[in-house]
């Protein structure tokens, strides 16, 4: 059996029959550009999430309850952009008769503007000053303590420490509750000493994996020191990227199911349409393993030059919306995965890349095998006599 003589014999038929090859190209061409930028529509989503959802106050790796033998400069490791130190202090604050339990951390705000993003979130006043005795507070719990910028509130921490009396300088609204209701910030030098334990917020360069980090920091300290990625911390949202990879998954398998029944049609309708020049190839001898060789030649060829132009369509799409991104801050602007920002950048990867192609080739092919057993059973001498 002559692979490539069926091969250029595929190429004939498909030139010679131009209507009906344009029809199947345009229908996997378009399924395969749209899929793919819809893919990388759906990656993109993803990333939106998890970088709105880190970069607003957590980073991608939290460290808790950590000694002060443990500093910031023992976490910046290969991989490691920002390490941000907080100091978590449970409290009562009060103020105009009024009280609420919070947590007051103390941060270095000069350092968290570099990588947070809760800072940007104000809507009233200003940021503390360094060492200055200011309170930055949730519009929340403003709110509940009937405050704002310039009035007193007194903190009374869980601890037999003094009571702190600080001044509102700013407020700030995320739209997440344990943020704007159970967090205010203060300078750190601002917290009694004797609190000790530290918190500290890991931000990743692009690209790195969380765990790879956290088995170095495994490696390095400790096991009693307990380091938690945002998968960890977050498992709602790790399911969200999970449930966004699946509906991609089954709508590239939906799209490529109805597909693989136009292309049977379509080869059906080819098939009849040429079946005196198979019935030939029969009566010359071609046996029906090589006229199957012939059809499925046909179906691979058509489905392999849309696969290569369908995907560069796609990536060229991809790549002329990600440079501004598609804004959907009307549509996510009460979504807490959006906090950040709801611009969606799409991004190219080996699934989204990958996955519309190879649907395409293993719903194509199948499709070929209702033509072929056609044209297998039917009779060499019938055909000749429809003629």
């Amino acid at each position: 059996m002559r692979i490539d003589f069926w091969i250029i014999t595929a190429v004939h038929f498909l030139c010679r029959s131009g209507r009906i090859t344009a029809v199947l190209s345009v229908m996997l061409f378009s399924a395969l550009a749209t899929l793919v930028f819809l893919s990388s529509l759906a990656v993109g989503i993803n990333d939106a999430m998890i970088h709105s959802s880190v970069s607003l106050y957590s980073g991608h790796i939290t460290g808790f309850d950590l000694p002060e033998s443990v500093t910031p400069q023992s976490l910046r490791v290969t991989g490691v952009q920002q390490v941000l130190k907080r100091v978590p202090v449970p409290g009562i604050a009060s103020a105009a008769g009024r009280s609420e339990a919070l947590t007051l951390v103390g941060i270095d705000f000069e350092e968290e503007i570099t990588s947070a993003a809760v800072w940007k979130k104000t809507v009233s006043g200003r940021l503390p000053k360094k060492g200055e005795p200011a309170l930055f507070l949730g519009k929340s719990l403003a709110e509940t303590l009937t405050v704002g910028p310039g009035d007193r509130v007194l903190f009374s921490p869980g601890t037999p420490s003094a009571a702190l009396h600080l001044t509102v300088c700013g407020v700030f609204e995320t739209g997440i509750f344990r943020f704007d209701r159970a967090l205010a910030f203060c300078p750190g030098k601002v917290l009694p000493r004797e609190t000790g334990r530290w918190e500290a917020a890991v931000f990743l360069e692009d690209g790195i994996r969380t765990r790879d980090i956290i088995a170095v920091y495994r490696h390095r300290f400790s096991s009693a020191y307990r380091f938690s990625s945002w998968e960890e911390l977050m498992p709602d949202l790790r399911q969200l990227i999970d449930l966004n990879v699946i509906s991609m998954s089954i709508v590239t398998t939906l799209v490529f199911s109805v597909v693989s029944i136009g292309i049977a049609c379509a080869l059906v309708i080819f098939l009849l349409k040429n079946m005196r020049e198979y019935g030939i190839m029969k009566a010359m001898g071609a046996t029906a393993g090589e006229l199957a060789l012939l059809i499925y030649a046909k179906v691979f060829l058509i489905t392999l030059a849309n696969c290569l132009s369908g995907c560069l369509a796609g990536t060229f799409l991809v790549w002329i919306v990600g440079k501004t991104g598609i804004d959907l801050t009307s549509f996510t602007s009460h979504n807490q995965y959006f906090a950040v920002s709801g611009v969606i950048y799409p991004r190219l990867t080996l699934f989204s890349l990958g996955a519309p192609p190879l649907a395409a080739f293993l719903f194509s092919l199948p499709a070929a095998a209702w033509p072929t057993s056609l044209l297998i059973r039917k009779k060499t001498a019938d055909i000749m006599r429809s003629l």
